[in-house]
């Protein structure tokens, strides 16, 4: 296998991967909703996933480097088919629960093997192989097979192909089928060649996981501008809530009907992931006008405002042209983000930083689907989504942490014990 076949298989595996995700995407609140949850007992099955994927992500990413990444992708695979057969007869909040747990297993497991894969296998075979170019395009096929799951949910909603099954579990069982495939084919097209390593190497790697935690949250303490930016993390992950999770009740309020929320909000999130990705070509044009800093502080005012308008705008037309909106800005906002971050790490770092930002998002997302959905049932969606969009407003200051280096320090010392650029 070359290093063209080996992005080509990247690429359709991602595209399977992501697939049932965005047959979900549209039903996953409103399905429970519809047999029989209140909002804010959606909002407590789904704090589980949440602190699972916190408590999950570093040892999973261990288990992958010690055993390889195909079994621990077909372990993801063999969670992912339990949770949507869960999904697909659950009608109690137990059982959502045991969903939503299921669902934070998986994407523990899920996170970064098949990325891993990709980069090792295009190295074996070609080391000046344009890595770079297979993850963006990897990236881009990730939106646009949420994008079709997302619109073909809504038509198999709108279409109700199967008589006596509720339109609203129809996309999990296509997302069921398509999980199905995606588990033979990272059985049949992810290779790779391992030494052996038995539960030694196991059991070192699991060894490691609370020094590299330590290691991670060291680095916090000695930048100021790495600690403002995972902060920004904790503010993204709360206020996402709002677009990702109370959206499709707000929808369903305006044109007071489930099924034709869920119908609508196929081909919308389906646009929203395109216009996700037209956010993150045109955003480089404002970096380079007005800095990153201040680029990543105007868009989470932005952003703020984008919610603002889901809340308060009448009329479906309304509120999903200001859900796009949002995603254009949520686009835009991740690679500012990230690029900003990897200007903060050195080498060996680098992963343990990112690992950490990105934990930061779930703890704050389960507090946040706790907080706004109780908030939504206390009061109204309309309220719950303001105070959302003030704390994805709030994070903008922490951007502008990173104009100004960090004040001189003992060079020699801190680079060498931390590896940090600041």
């Amino acid at each position: 296998m070359n290093a063209t076949g080996a992005r080509r298989r990247y690429m359709f595996l991602h595209g399977l991967r992501w697939l049932p995700t965005g047959l979900i995407i549209p039903i996953l609140v409103l399905l429970p909703l519809d047999r029989g949850l209140t909002l804010a007992q959606v909002g407590a099955a789904g704090v589980a996933q949440g602190l699972i994927v916190l408590m999950l992500e570093l040892p999973t990413g261990g288990l992958a480097d010690a055993i390889g990444r195909r079994p621990v992708l077909l372990a993801a695979g063999v969670v992912n088919l339990a949770s949507f057969g869960l999904l697909a007869v659950a009608g109690s909040l137990p059982l959502f629960a045991a969903v939503f747990a299921l669902q934070g297993i998986y994407r523990a497991l899920d996170s970064g093997p098949l990325d891993a894969w990709y980069v090792d296998a295009a190295l074996a075979a070609d080391p000046e192989a344009d890595i770079e170019s297979g993850l963006s395009r990897g990236g881009a096929v990730a939106g646009v097979a949420i994008a079709g799951g997302a619109l073909a949910s809504g038509g198999l909603v709108a279409l109700d192909p199967l008589p006596g099954v509720n339109p609203l579990a129809v996309p999990v069982l296509a997302g069921l089928a398509v999980q199905v495939v995606a588990l033979v084919a990272v059985a049949a097209l992810l290779t790779e060649v391992r030494p052996a390593r038995g539960a030694r190497a196991l059991a070192a790697s699991v060894r490691e996981v609370p020094g590299t935690i330590r290691a991670a949250f060291g680095l916090l303490r000695r930048s100021r501008i790495l600690t403002a930016l995972v902060a920004v993390e904790l503010f993204w992950g709360f206020g996402m809530i709002t677009f990702e999770t109370l959206l499709p009740v707000r929808l369903t309020e305006v044109v007071d009907d489930a099924d034709t929320a869920a119908a609508l909000l196929g081909p919308a999130g389906s646009a929203a992931w395109l216009a996700s990705a037209a956010g993150a070509a045109l955003v480089p044009l404002a970096s380079r006008r007005i800095g990153a800093p201040w680029t990543g502080a105007t868009l989470r005012v932005l952003q703020g405002a984008t919610v603002v308008g889901m809340a308060l705008l009448a009329g479906p037309a309304g509120v999903l042209a200001a859900y796009l909106l949002c995603y254009v800005v949520h686009g835009a906002a991740n690679p500012v983000h990230m690029g900003l971050l990897h200007r903060q790490v050195d080498g060996p770092y680098r992963t343990t930083v990112l690992s950490l930002n990105s934990m930061m998002a779930q703890p704050a997302g389960a507090l946040g689907l706790l907080v706004l959905t109780a908030l939504a049932d206390a009061t109204s969606v309309s309220t719950a989504m303001l105070v959302g969009a003030g704390v994805l407003a709030a994070a903008a200051p922490l951007y502008l942490v990173a104009r100004r280096p960090a004040p001189p320090r003992p060079a020699a010392r801190e680079k060498d014990a931390v590896g940090l650029s600041t």
